[in-house]
């Protein structure tokens, strides 16, 4: 965050509460979520590697979620997709997850 969003915010007495997520909205946070997912997504080891992932993962956790949610993150999923390499739902909500944890983190 910019130092002078906190200064500008003390002077007109209020608070940030947080951050947007880095991604943003809009084909441009489209695109820096898919060049996020791109960098981090390595292919799988052995001999049947699988899809990529992200090898910082280690846990597999369940997140309850809506239909309207999951019917979401599949159409990211599927604009995020490209040639040779496909993104999970999953995939998608697990970078944007930490992403929304980070900056909330940051912004205590």
């Amino acid at each position: 965050m910019a130092k002078n969003v906190k200064t500008i915010a003390k002077k007109l007495g209020a608070r940030v509460k947080g951050e947007v997520p880095d991604t943003g909205g809009g084909a441009f946070g489209m695109a820096r979520l898919a060049q996020i997912l791109t960098a981090r997504l390595q292919p799988g080891q052995g001999l049947r590697p699988g899809r990529p992932s992200d090898p910082n993962w280690v846990l597999q956790g369940k997140v309850p979620m809506t239909e309207e949610t999951k019917e979401q993150l599949t159409a990211l999923a599927e604009k995020l997709s490209g040639e040779g390499r496909r993104v999970s739902p999953m995939q998608v909500a697990a970078q944007l997850l930490e992403e929304s944890v980070s900056q909330y983190a940051e912004g205590e």
